[in-house]
């Protein structure tokens, strides 16, 4: 009888770890093979007996619009349902509906409500849309030093890009800058420029362009980091790369005077053009003096070579 019962123990251990795919489990499964109908399939009648992730998953195809029209009222509808069952990304997802005014009218009192629900779960997207809230006075009464507070906790979290979700990873990196820049201004903290190039770099090196750009400058003033034209050189370019229009246009300044780099009309005419073309006045006042310089070859080449440019994540 005794080994009837230690081996019931035993089966019932092992069938316990055995991992069973389930409707949740095959529809995400359809859903990475780009398999909407099959996904909406199996998770509606999931989502419609109270699933909060199946809920939340619909809210994420109707937002998206992933196999049928997008519609944000739909999806509003899901995300509420999923975030009063208490689910941490629905509650995310409901509070940037209402932040945004998409499917819903623009509440930023019950936007900030839904994100510090999510944050206090840990959620690091949510805490980063919180810190904003704060630092903007959105919903909530303006504090730089609450901010700081949220920022830090999504900045701090251990995560990587193999475990984590893209959006988590950019929230993380978007806290990181945002840490850093209240350092570089003393918001909410004391001024500490070495404190501001450590978080800026962390968020650098996740491919944040306004922290690489903040680091560049860093690095050309010798502000929390030992003074490095290279190294300045080099964080300039990258965000540029990510068609950041301000990097573009120090990028331009720096070929147009010689600074740090060989002086290159034609260099400095493109990276100017890149940032006039999205706004950037000052930009557009840099080419233009620039192209007074410039002979007729050498301006057809920066043209050709501004035409034919492509952001980093698109080569």
């Amino acid at each position: 009888m005794l080994r009837q019962f230690v081996t019931g123990i035993i089966a019932f251990v092992m069938l316990a770890g055995v991992a069973v795919a389930g409707p949740l489990e095959d529809g995400l499964a359809a859903l990475d093979a780009g398999d909407y109908a099959t996904a909406m399939r199996l998770w509606r009648p999931l989502a419609e007996q109270g699933d909060a992730k199946a809920q939340f998953n619909l809210g994420v195809m109707y937002d998206k619009g992933e196999g049928l029209p997008q519609d944000f009222t739909e999806a509003a509808k899901w995300y509420r349902l999923a975030a009063e069952q208490g689910n941490a990304p629905a509650q995310s997802n409901l509070g940037f509906i209402y932040e945004n005014g998409n499917g819903l009218p623009r509440d930023y009192v019950e936007a900030a409500r839904w994100y510090r629900l999510a944050a206090q779960q840990g959620d690091a997207e949510a805490q980063f849309n919180l810190g904003l809230m704060y630092e903007r006075g959105r919903g909530v009464p303006q504090d730089d030093a609450e901010a700081g507070k949220w920022y830090r906790l999504a900045a701090e979290q251990s995560m990587t890009k193999e475990d984590a979700i893209p959006s988590q990873i950019k929230a993380q990196e978007g806290a990181q800058t945002q840490l850093g820049f209240m350092y570089y201004f003393a918001r909410g903290v004391p001024k500490d420029y070495a404190e501001a190039a450590k978080w800026c770099r962390m968020a650098a090196e996740q491919g944040g362009a306004q922290a690489q750009a903040a680091l560049g400058l860093m690095y050309a003033n010798g502000e929390g980091v030992q003074q490095d034209y290279v190294e300045a050189v080099k964080w300039f370019r990258l965000a540029a790369e990510q068609d950041a229009a301000p990097a573009q246009a120090i990028v331009g300044n720096l070929y147009a005077n010689g600074q740090f780099v060989p002086q290159d009309d034609v260099q400095a005419w493109m990276w100017f053009d890149l940032a006039a073309e999205q706004g950037d006045e000052h930009a557009k006042e840099g080419r233009d003096e620039v192209a007074s310089r410039m002979t007729p070859d050498q301006l057809a080449e920066a043209q050709r070579l501004a035409r034919e440019w492509k952001p980093a994540a698109e080569r």
